[in-house]
C-alpha cells in the first residue's frame, strides 16, 4: 500500500488560518497586533527570498511586518544596537535575524542579544535550557512545524519509538526534546552512528535531519513507519538543471512508510507558519493572555 503523503503546504495554510483568525480576535478584544520584525545583513539570494515571503505572510495574517536590511560590511556593534532597540520596542514581540550573517559577526553572540521572550527562532541559550528541560520556551519553527504534523497523523505520540536522523541545535535536538515531551522513546542518530540502517528500522517515526541528499532508504523504513523528510537538497538532473530532493529516497521510502512527507512541499512550509505562531505565542505571553490554541508545542 502507498503511504499517505503529508501535505505540509495545506497544513501550513490551515495553519496561518488559525494564526490569521486569533490575531484578528486580538485586535478586536484587546486592540493588540502582534509584530514581527525580521533583520538581514548583506544580499544572500535565499535569504533575501526567505525574508521577503516572511514579510509577505507576515502581513496577510494580520501582523505588522517590520524589516531591517543592513550592508554586508556593517560593525557588528550595530546590529547589536538595533536588536536592542528592537528589543525595547513594545510593538514588536518577535525578533528574527536571517541566518547566516556575514563572517565578520558573532552569530552567537547576535542570537543571545536577542530577548528570550522575543526570540521567535528559539535559538536563544536560555530557550534551549528552558526546552530541554520541559519549561515553557520558545520552540525552533522547523521542529515545531514536524511535531505539529505528527500529531495531526498519529493523534497521540505517547509510546512510540522515533529515531531523529540528525543532531544539529536548530532541527535535530529540538526535534529530540519535543519527542520526548510527548512520551516518544527517541533515538538521535547522525553519521557516526554504526548499524544505521538497523538503528531506523526500529522507528515508529523517522525524522531525517542530516542534509544528505536521499541518504534515508527504503529498507530502512519499518513497514507503515512515518517519515518527516526535513532535508532541502539540490541535485544535479540527468537532463541539465536542478531539483529539490530530501534526505529520504523518496519512491522507496513511500513503497514502505505508512506516511511520508514530500520534498519540496513537506516540512518546508511549516517553518513559516510556524514563525507567525510563534509571534502570536510571544505576544500573548508578553502580554498576560492565554496562549493560542493549537499552535505551541
Amino acid at each position: 500500500m502507498a503511504a499517505t503523503i503529508l501535505d505540509g503546504k495545506a497544513f501550513a495554510a490551515r495553519v496561518r488560518g488559525q494564526v490569521a483568525e486569533q490575531v484578528a480576535q486580538l485586535k478586536e478584544v484587546h486592540a493588540i497586533t502582534p509584530g514581527l520584525a525580521v533583520v538581514l545583513v548583506g544580499e544572500d539570494p535565499a535569504s533575501q527570498v526567505y525574508v521577503r515571503s516572511k514579510g509577505k505572510m507576515t502581513v496577510e495574517v494580520g501582523m505588522k511586518s517590520v524589516e531591517h536590511k543592513l550592508d554586508a560590511a556593517t560593525p557588528e556593534a550595530d546590529l547589536l544596537a538595533l536588536i536592542q532597540d528592537l528589543n525595547s520596542d513594545d510593538s514588536i514581540h518577535g525578533i528574527l535575524v536571517q541566518l547566516p550573517l556575514p563572517d565578520h559577526m558573532n552569530e552567537d553572540m547576535v542570537i543571545n542579544a536577542i530577548a528570550p521572550a522575543k526570540d521567535v527562532d528559539g535559538f536563544h541559550i536560555s530557550n534551549v535550557g528552558l526546552l530541554g528541560t520541559g519549561q515553557k520556551a520558545m520552540v525552533p519553527c522547523t521542529p515545531l512545524g514536524c511535531l505539529m504534523m505528527l500529531r495531526d497523523h498519529h493523534g497521540s505520540l505517547s509510546g512510540l519509538d522515533a529515531v531523529v536522523i540528525g543532531r544539529s541545535n536548530i532541527v535535530g535536538k529540538p526535534m529530540a526534546q519535543l519527542l520526548l515531551g510527548d512520551s516518544c522513546t527517541v533515538t538521535i542518530a547522525h553519521s557516526r552512528t554504526k548499524d544505521l540502517p538497523d538503528v531506523v528500522r526500529r522507528a515508529d517515526i523517522v525524522v531525517a535531519a542530516v542534509g544528505r541528499p536521499r541518504m534515508v532508504l527504503g529498507d530502512w523504513i519499518k513497514p507503515g513507519a512515518t517519515v518527516i523528510d526535513v532535508g532541502i537538497n539540490r541535485i544535479e538532473k540527468p537532463e541539465g538543471g536542478t531539483r529539490l530532493v530530501g534526505d529520504a529516497d523518496f519512491d522507496s521510502c513511500a513503497a514502505v512508510a505508512g506516511a511520508i512527507t514530500p520534498v519540496p512541499g513537506g516540512v518546508g512550509p511549516m517553518t513559516i507558519a510556524c514563525l507567525l505562531a510563534n509571534t502570536l505565542t510571544a505576544c500573548c505571553r508578553a502580554n498576560g493572555l492565554p496562549e493560542p490554541t493549537g499552535l505551541t508545542a
